[in-house]
């Protein structure tokens, strides 16, 4: 490890330390510090000899994305979650200590590349987990617990520590993923959206009915046992793809009953469907999904995980309702966009970019056309009414899940149009974004 490197892993981790002073600097002073330590290191370090602390591939392209993004994402973390600092904090914490102690021992010690990224290591992912967690579970349990916090009033340290572990162990296997967009950016802003939805549960727990609880995930796994073995009959699935489903769909089942349930099963078959349709014209264009369009366990889990944790929260949260239509708006979105790309491939007539509206080819990522934005609207509008109709929520949910497919998608496009063409991140990160843009739109339009 060179000394930039070093010097620059010892800064990310004594930035860190500033976490603890949130609960007494409060949110406006404490995004103020934020806000200064990004025009810091966008601004003032490199012109007083910062860039000895950049890597070889930051000094070819003129800037340190990664230095950048460490004060973004901790600004975006305290004006998201102003009124729960302790998230804030705890998630600043899982960044500076998880990802920096991440580097140290993966780079000093680190033998053994992990089968999906060989970029990272075992050691290395442990110690995120480890550190990470720790950190995070200290700074959340201090802001919490300290009189000028919440109330000072006390919290459960086997709660803490439950729930941290849950975050840095996503937030671990989140930044061995080989996406493309920096660590410092994605990984704690998803980690803390995770962490702000495990602190809800607390005291929930005791609450449940475990015994009904374990007769939903029986009857979901079975059903789904049999919908995994005729999707992989009709190569729908791979056999990667059938394992990611039954989880999936196992969870849906358990946390939102058959009408959530009903919900998955209509944007597989829909979906299958859109994906098979004109698929010989398609391929000999270059523009059909791989493996004969079998799905495989990646495109399961970038479509189906934020609808399988909103069924899940929907179970250990006190906002149901909510989580029900942030489950439909996910669907709603995955459904959409696999409409809209499918079958836009195949009737659209002049695709443009949406962040600049200039023709593009077909198959181009971000590109729009007049069919697939139809396409994909009915596609929301079909789960929309779906679970309306099976009585998942009221009959005025549906009109948010169609307005959070459309945002969902629009993301997707977006996304598409910017991050993935510039190899920031794949199709899958981009699906998997532009589902929780679309769970957290009907969500958060549910609860106002």
């Amino acid at each position: 490890m060179s000394r930039g490197e070093l010097a620059r892993k010892l800064i990310h981790l004594g930035a860190g330390t500033i976490a603890f002073a949130v609960v007494f600097l409060g949110p406006a002073p404490s995004a103020l510090v934020a806000l200064l330590g990004l025009a810091t290191n966008l601004l003032v370090l490199p012109a007083v000899g910062g860039k000895r602390l950049w890597r070889e591939d930051e000094l070819a392209r003129g800037v340190s994305a990664g230095i950048v993004f460490y004060p973004l994402s901790v600004l975006i973390l305290i004006l998201a979650f102003r009124r729960h600092p302790e998230v804030a904090a705890a998630t600043w914490g899982l960044l500076a200590f998880g990802d920096g102690m991440a580097g140290l021992v993966g780079m000093r010690f680190g033998r053994r590349p992990l089968p999906w990224n060989p970029a990272k290591t075992w050691l290395g992912s442990l110690a995120y987990a480890a550190c990470g967690g720790l950190a995070s579970a200290v700074l959340l349990w201090w802001t919490v617990s300290h009189p000028l916090g919440a109330g000072g009033r006390p919290i459960d340290l086997g709660f803490v520590a439950a729930i941290c572990a849950v975050t840095a162990i996503a937030a671990a296997f989140l930044e061995s993923l080989p996406l493309g967009l920096d660590d410092n950016l994605g990984v704690p802003l998803v980690a803390g959206l995770l962490l702000f939805a495990l602190r809800l549960t607390e005291g929930r727990w005791a609450l449940l009915d475990w015994p009904a609880l374990a007769s939903g995930a029986a009857a979901g796994l079975a059903f789904n046992l049999v919908l995994a073995a005729a999707a992989l009959g009709s190569r729908a699935l791979s056999a990667s793809g059938a394992v990611a489903g039954v989880v999936v769909g196992t969870a849906i089942y358990a946390g939102a009953g058959w009408r959530g349930y009903l919900l998955l099963v209509a944007f597989v078959v829909l979906g299958s469907a859109a994906t098979r349709a004109g698929y010989a014209r398609k391929r000999a264009a270059g523009l059909s999904q791989e493996h004969g369009g079998r799905r495989r366990a990646r495109h399961a889990l970038a479509n189906g995980a934020v609808a399988a944790l909103a069924a899940t929260f929907a179970v250990v949260t006190p906002y149901r309702e909510s989580c029900l239509l942030a489950l439909a708006g996910a669907l709603a979105t995955a459904l959409g966009d696999t409409l809209s790309s499918e079958l836009g491939q195949l009737w659209g007539r002049r695709p443009v970019l949406l962040t600049t509206f200039r023709r593009a080819p077909p198959g181009t990522d971000g590109a729009i056309s007049a069919a697939g934005t139809l396409a994909g609207l009915a596609g929301a509008l079909a789960i929309a009414a779906l679970g309306a109709a099976a009585g998942l929520y009221p009959a005025a949910g549906a009109a948010l899940v169609v307005v959070a497919g459309f945002a969902g998608t629009t993301a997707d496009s977006l996304l598409g149009a910017t991050l993935e063409r510039r190899g920031l991140l794949d199709n899958e990160a981009v699906n998997f974004l532009a589902t929780l843009a679309g769970a957290l739109t009907a969500g958060v339009l549910a609860a106002q």
